[in-house]
């Protein structure tokens, strides 16, 4: 009988355990993982205790919520292309760690205006306006290290993984979340994600990552080196659908996102606490999409995985916009969040790694900015559109409008041959083609970029 408890314990501590391939293995990747993981944990705290600040304490309008959305993402606009310039002559690690230190402080200044009285919607738009500047710089190096740390033929796997490590964060923080906001207050609550902002950025300090020191270089030209950026982007047919796919997704998704709070706590009637246990469905919604985002990639492409992401958007949305105002509403709330965050993986972790996949190392940089300037455009209109929907015909209306637009997007997406065609990562373009002043756009296609 022994024996046999012994021989089942043995085979599920081997179900258990890494493959002897998995990136988890890596001490490097290991480390860049865990980080991840604590910041995503304070992050959901931030998810909820911003809005909810603005929603409930300062009793901000449909139009505030939706500039204060705005306010995040201008800095993407206005700094990513210089940004992205910048990003390809430095090393891209201690850029990523001084963001997360420099995030934690300006969480950390919410709960001080409160306490001292100074906290308005002003405020809040500086905050929100400062945290997307560090977001436009940081992020796009974070991005850019996993590349130095992750082979390119892993990174939809390495996508997915990151996924998984946010989806615990998910699953646990928001309840954590609105549980502390309901006994210290929305602005208090923002002082844990400082604090774990900081453990993560220590987790950082000593990784070594490998830099191509050809995009090292000094004394280059700025506005030469950021025409050529601009030129690989757009001279690659597949990062330009890509952006522009995404860009109208974005669109749809903060149109949606400027009005769910208010749908929650306004229609529904929720309270703090139940909107936080109801974001653990965002949580279940990352977790699937995150083990089975790889398999399915595997398995139909890249391309048709980011579109089935983009249409799985659209059904959640449109659900919440039909939901009843009963405990059937709450159910779809959830529901709904668990739809948006299993389609925002399939659509994120494809699109991150076609993107890297396609780019030189030495364009980096300017490629990931520029995506992200390109993908971004939209979301700010999409944000203010879906205040004024929300606030002057009705909340349900802007739900609609981000769910009907999303589906429209997943099927003429589908008919695209430059997404739907990419059914294996592609191949990088050669680097000293495209680097230096000269670089000039030649004729690619489809093929060309999966060969």
């Amino acid at each position: 009988m022994l024996n046999r408890l012994i021989a089942r314990w043995r085979a599920w501590a081997q179900r258990l355990s890494l493959a002897p391939n998995d990136l988890l293995r890596d001490a490097v990747y290991r480390r860049l993982w865990s980080s991840i993981l604590i910041s995503s944990f304070g992050g959901q705290v931030t998810m909820l205790a911003l809005p909810l600040t603005a929603a409930v304490l300062l009793n901000a309008t449909p139009t505030q919520m939706g500039l204060l959305t705005a306010m995040e993402i201008a800095p993407f606009v206005l700094f990513s292309l210089p940004a992205g310039v910048w990003l390809d002559r430095v090393p891209k690690l201690p850029v990523y760690v001084v963001g997360e230190c420099l995030l934690g402080v300006v969480v950390a200044c919410v709960p001080l205006a409160w306490w001292m009285g100074w906290l308005s919607m002003a405020w809040l738009y500086v905050v929100g306006f400062v945290i997307g500047t560090i977001y436009t710089v940081a992020g796009s190096a974070a991005q850019i290290v996993l590349t130095q740390v992750v082979a390119r033929d892993r990174l939809v796997e390495a996508h997915a993984k990151n996924a998984l490590a946010t989806s615990g964060a998910e699953v646990a923080g928001p309840g954590f979340a609105g549980a502390l906001i309901k006994v210290v207050g929305a602005p208090l609550a923002l002082l844990v994600d400082a604090v774990l902002l900081v453990v993560s950025a220590a987790i950082l300090r000593g990784v070594h990552v490998q830099e191509d020191r050809r995009s090292l270089r000094g004394g280059t030209h700025f506005w030469r080196d950021l025409r050529t950026g601009l030129r690989f982007v757009l001279g690659t047919p597949l990062l330009v659908a890509l952006a522009v796919v995404v860009g109208a997704w974005q669109m749809c998704h903060h149109a949606a996102l400027v009005v769910q709070i208010l749908f929650a706590t306004r229609t529904l009637g929720l309270n703090e606490q139940q909107v936080g246990l109801s974001y653990m469905g965002m949580g279940l919604g990352t977790i699937i999409a995150s083990v089975l985002g790889n398999r399915i990639s595997r398995r139909v492409g890249p391309g048709p995985s980011l579109v089935i992401g983009t249409a799985v958007c659209g059904a959640g949305w449109l659900l919440l916009a039909v939901a009843p105002a009963n405990a059937w509403g709450v159910a779809a709330f959830a529901v709904m969040l668990l739809l948006f965050s299993a389609g925002a993986v399939l659509v994120f972790i494809n699109f991150l790694a076609m993107r890297q996949a396609v780019t030189p190392a030495p364009l980096l940089g300017r490629m990931t900015s520029a995506m992200r300037w390109l993908s971004l455009l939209a979301a700010g209109p999409g944000a203010l559109l879906g205040g004024w929907l929300g606030e002057h015909i009705g909340l349900r209306a802007a739900l609609a409008f981000s769910g009907g637009s999303a589906l429209l997007l997943a099927l003429l997406a589908w008919r695209h041959p430059a997404i739907r065609g990419v059914k294996v990562l592609p191949e990088a373009e050669d680097a000293d083609e495209w680097l230096g002043g000269e670089a000039s756009v030649r004729p690619t296609t489809v093929m060309d970029a999966q060969t």
